[in-house]
């Protein structure tokens, strides 16, 4: 019991270094990211660009999306415009995976307490970076905290039989990756957590691959809720995100045992492996349906435009 509730708090701790990390990079440049994304969308290529670019200084396509959406749904962009976008965030969010697999352990401490003296200070970017430093610290603590847990949390017989039935099957772990990304609302979060159960052996690679998958359709309820009531544009913009996510994890759900071919001949750390093949899901995946933006956009307001 108290492996979970450490587990929990690990967790929280997680999701909160990223808020703080996203707070912090949104506060130095929060107005300009606006703007460029309104104007740099006039065509499919220009706005996956834009949505990389953004997604990797935000860190999060949630909050791309939701960002998209509230432009949108101001009239400052349109559905057709936000396909590019949406195929970007999902290139760009693969960044902070790459970004957690690094071994900082022993500058943590250091790290957090220059990003709380950073932010005592008045000057709004240099708090900005304190918040940036001390996200950082804590995502990283956290990740630690996952890879110390996967030991123990195994010795319960809940949690263990709970792992193997996910490394029987590769569409329970994509629906158990889709239902743990819709609750956190964090496929990053998800993905971190899987990193540290591969790394102390609690899973195999191959159920990482296929809980990473799913964490990319659990990702689409953000931005989903955030159309609610946005208008017409918004809400085909939220489910061209959903559809897309879905189509690139079914494509793939026949290749994840190649995946992890793949994986392995890429890193030897299973952390590394699962970050890789998270980078060359999405950026194929993006790249492929690309020169379709146009006629898939379509299909979608046919889909959904009632």
């Amino acid at each position: 019991m108290t492996q979970l509730f450490l587990f929990i708090i690990f967790i929280s701790l997680f999701i909160y270094g990223m808020t703080l990390l996203r707070s912090g990079l949104f506060n130095l440049s929060g107005d300009s990211l606006k703007v460029g994304l309104a104007k740099l969308t006039s065509a499919p290529w220009k706005g996956l660009l834009a949505g990389v670019g953004i997604t990797c200084i935000l860190q999060s396509s949630s909050a791309v999306m939701v960002i998209t959406i509230g432009l949108i749904s101001a009239r400052l962009l349109t559905f057709p415009q936000s396909i590019g976008i949406i195929l970007g965030t999902n290139i760009g969010t693969t960044l902070t995976t790459e970004l957690i697999t690094f071994d900082i352990d022993s500058f943590i401490v250091p790290i957090a307490i220059l990003g709380a003296a950073f932010f005592l200070i008045e000057k709004r970017t240099i708090r900005s970076i304190g918040l940036i430093l001390l996200g950082v610290s804590a995502v990283f603590a956290a990740m630690g905290g996952f890879e110390f847990l996967a030991g123990p949390l195994t010795s319960i017989d809940f949690i263990n039989n709970l792992l193997l039935s996910l490394d029987g099957s590769h569409f329970y772990s994509i629906a158990a990756g889709t239902l743990i990304t819709a609750v956190i609302q964090s496929s990053t979060a998800t993905t971190g957590i899987i990193m540290g159960l591969l790394t102390g052996e609690a899973i195999n690679l191959d159920t990482g691959i296929a809980i990473m998958l799913g964490s990319n359709i659990g990702t689409c309820v953000t931005a989903f809720l955030a159309s609610i009531g946005a208008g017409r544009e918004a809400r085909l913009s939220a489910f061209a995100h959903i559809w897309l996510n879905i189509i690139g994890v079914i494509a793939f759900y026949p290749f994840i045992h190649s995946l992890e071919t793949i994986g392995l001949q890429l890193a030897s750390e299973a952390d590394v492996q699962l970050a890789h093949i998270s980078v060359l899901f999405n950026v194929i995946s993006s790249l492929l349906v690309l020169p379709f933006a146009v006629p898939f956009g379509k299909l979608i307001i046919k889909m959904h435009d009632r």
